[in-house]
């Protein structure tokens, strides 16, 4: 692998290919020069082109026969307007956007997200189906989930909140009957007992 001196052409020794800025003369014509070689140079494969579009002007490391307009934030290549993809106010290549462990962590890459809507709703029609006893236990998780993940952000496809609203009020219902049967339990137990006493 060479890089070549922008004067007069020459390749320069490998010692100089390194990632940090190194300040040096060029062997051949002695012109001052700064080296900074960035990691994709030393990747397995890395494609090098030497040639550019014209004077002064730096070919992308995809499409050699097109002018760079950008550098990725990762690796360093060259790319031309096709190639380069901005996330998060910084330019990525396609490869380091890839999967696997170089790819960034960002926010703005999210690919799924939890429906806590969804969940909610579940939570209180679920007992409808299967038992009602047990909305004694999911109607309060249900009420807590909607309430506490309203504001969570939703799906990556945009949907309204009527699904919090829904489980909301299944749950409220569903924990106004339990209230409902308590209440007539325990009048019936106490008429019950008055009954009985006054034989």
């Amino acid at each position: 692998m060479l890089v070549f001196c922008p004067n007069c052409n020459t390749g320069l020794p490998s010692r100089f290919l390194r990632t940090d800025p190194v300040t040096t003369a060029c062997p051949a014509c002695l012109a001052d020069l700064t080296i900074q070689v960035f990691p994709a140079l030393f990747q397995t494969g890395a494609k090098i082109e030497t040639g550019t579009l014209a004077e002064g002007e730096a070919s992308c490391y995809e499409h050699p026969n097109k002018r760079a307009v950008g550098v990725c934030a990762h690796c360093g290549r060259f790319l031309c307007g096709l190639c380069e993809v901005e996330v998060g106010g910084s330019v990525w290549c396609p490869e380091c956007l890839g999967p696997g462990p170089s790819r960034p962590k960002l926010a703005a890459l999210e690919t799924s997200r939890t429906l806590y809507d969804s969940i909610a709703l579940a939570l209180a029609t679920w007992p409808l189906i299967v038992f009602l006893y047990v909305s004694v236990f999911t109607a309060p998780v249900a009420l807590y989930v909607a309430i506490r993940y309203w504001k969570a952000p939703g799906s990556l496809i945009p949907r309204n909140k009527w699904r919090f609203v829904a489980a909301i009020l299944i749950a409220l219902a569903q924990l106004a009957l339990i209230a409902a049967l308590i209440v007539a339990v325990v009048v019936a137990v106490k008429t019950a007992s008055k009954g009985t006493v006054s034989r």
